[in-house]
């Protein structure tokens, strides 16, 4: 079966530190020093690679909670994700987000 890629844009932020050690919508539990990443309806354990459309910078992280359907942002990232994309500063950036469809 073919894979085709999509790209969606929008914005993207990154958890307080409040949610650290806490449940994700997937039952694991949150920490900052990881490459995981919510989003609205992505299935979990998807592999998304996100561009920081500001600086070009890219990263790989994995779909393991869930965003608000009502969140204005297309993905929220742990601080290790926001770091290597170099927008802790900005708080939100614009993004694109690319992943494999079956």
């Amino acid at each position: 079966m073919l894979q085709t890629s999509i790209v969606e844009k929008g914005k993207a932020s990154y958890y307080s530190s409040k949610f650290e050690g806490k449940k994700t919508s997937s039952g694991e539990i949150f920490r900052q020093d990881s490459l995981t990443a919510a989003h609205k309806k992505l299935p979990f354990g998807t592999k998304v690679l996100v561009r920081n459309l500001k600086n070009d910078s890219t990263i790989v992280v994995r779909i393991n909670d869930r965003l608000s359907q009502k969140s204005s942002h297309l993905i929220d990232l742990t601080l290790k994700a926001a770091k290597r994309l170099n927008f802790v500063k900005d708080g939100i950036t614009s993004v694109s987000i690319e992943y494999k469809t079956k």
